[in-house]
């Protein structure tokens, strides 16, 4: 019976220390996301991208161009590869709510990102109303994220408690 209770306990400390580890990670996300969405703005108020049907337009040149373009397009990345590490790291922790708003708020910021693409190419209004809205989904997401992992386990699922 001891040995039982011993082969199990590992394995409920990895599973709480996975799911504290999840709470950090939603918190750095989130983080990342709000820097992302204020370089979102700064992108919109102060880098003017040529029009659509202009001639010799390259939207390779926009990066180049402007600094504050590419670091946004940098963080998107970075996000789209956190979000997915995060989505691992939920499905590892087997906790069904996290793995649900994980995923959500991957597909979340692949939309915003998308809606990015478009508007580098297209430069429309609502493409950037839907990188807006998409990135307040994704913060939507990963806020419900954060409340939902247990900062630690219940008394009842702690190693070496009696139940």
């Amino acid at each position: 019976m001891a040995g039982q209770q011993t082969a199990t306990a590992p394995s409920m400390q990895k599973l709480a220390s996975r799911r504290a580890r999840l709470r950090q990670a939603n918190l750095g996300i989130l983080i990342m996301l709000i820097i992302q969405y204020a370089l979102g703005i700064g992108v919109n108020l102060y880098v003017t991208l040529p029009p659509a049907d202009a001639a010799g337009r390259n939207e390779d040149q926009f990066i180049a161009n402007h600094p504050l373009l590419a670091i946004h397009a940098a963080l998107g990345i970075l996000l789209v590869i956190t979000a997915i590490v995060i989505v691992v790291r939920a499905a590892r922790a087997r906790h069904t709510t996290l793995i649900v708003t994980s995923a959500a708020g991957l597909a979340a910021i692949i939309v915003a990102a998308s809606y990015g693409d478009d508007f580098t190419s297209k430069v429309t209004n609502g493409d950037s109303l839907g990188m807006g809205l998409a990135t307040a989904a994704a913060l939507a997401c990963y806020v419900i994220g954060l409340f939902a992992a247990p900062a630690r386990l219940p008394e009842r699922e702690r190693p070496g408690s009696v139940a």
